[in-house]
């Protein structure tokens, strides 16, 4: 696979997350405004990963969206996000 149809596969799937999360519960310390910046934040890297790529700026494309998908994989494990990654990830 090519750094282009990498970059472009994840930016793909974290749209696909994006979209279709649903906000669980406040958790302990973390509550629904944390979380919503935090979702915030994932989204402008997505934002910045379409930029990046859209200059051919691969690799900076490419860590812009492995921190999107850092973020909501944080989420998802601290139990305040649902979804799945799409098949094939």
């Amino acid at each position: 696979m090519t750094l282009e149809e990498l970059t472009a596969k994840y930016i793909r799937n974290s749209e696909t997350v994006l979209e279709e999360l649903s906000v669980i519960r406040d958790v302990g310390q973390v509550n629904r405004e944390e979380v919503d910046s935090v979702i915030e934040t994932a989204r402008r890297y997505l934002e910045d990963a379409k930029y990046y790529r859209g200059r051919g700026k691969l690799e900076t494309g490419l860590a812009s969206v492995a921190y999107c998908e850092g973020l909501l994989d944080a989420l998802r494990l601290l139990g305040v996000v649902k979804f799945s990654w799409p098949e094939g990830r």
